[in-house]
């Protein structure tokens, strides 16, 4: 892999349906598509039982695939608290198997995602499944829905994401760069 080249997993968070795909590439160069899945866990199971099932399997992913970055969805608040909750507990096993892999994380809103893959914050679902099959040159769109939206994220992160972290570094050297002037 090139520097430029990342290998990011995207984590659509959920409870029931925890969307992951992994996809590699850089900016201006072909996207590839390295795994797609979903986590199922029963809406019966104990909520410890959930967590620790989807805990386990991110970690495969994880060990697996090596990524560079994992990309999580940003829960927003919704009407159905319920669902929310679940989400961002989701999201927060995400988060916990980044920080304890060393990996960045990077949180993308819906949005986001939408413009990045498609050029409109507005598109609907079927126009983001559409695009990622296009990007990543599948014969069909991954199902389900939740699996095509983590090819998403970690698409947008590529895009993105590499140009956040440059601005981040500029900002960076221009602080110190700065803060070297005032000191003198």
């Amino acid at each position: 892999m090139s520097q430029m080249q990342r290998r990011v997993l995207g984590v659509d968070p959920g409870l029931t349906r925890c969307g992951i795909g992994i996809v590699e590439g850089a900016i201006g160069k072909p996207l590839t598509l390295v795994g797609v899945g979903v986590i199922l866990t029963s809406p019966d199971a104990p909520l410890e039982q959930r967590l620790l099932q989807l805990e386990g399997e991110l970690q495969e992913w994880v060990q697996l695939h090596k990524p560079d970055v994992i990309a999580v969805e940003r829960v927003f608040s919704q009407h159905n608290v319920r669902t929310v909750m679940g989400t961002a507990q989701a999201a927060g096993i995400a988060l916990l198997i980044a920080a304890r892999h060393n990996i960045p994380v990077m949180m993308h809103t819906p949005s986001e995602v939408k413009a990045a893959v498609t050029g409109s914050g507005r598109a609907n679902k079927a126009q983001v499944a559409e695009m990622v099959k296009r990007l990543l040159n599948l014969d069909e769109i991954p199902k389900p829905v939740d699996s095509t939206d983590a090819l998403a994220l970690a698409i947008c992160h590529i895009w993105r994401g590499g140009g956040n972290s440059k601005i981040a570094e500029a900002l960076k050297a221009e602080k110190s760069r700065l803060s070297k002037l005032v000191g003198k």
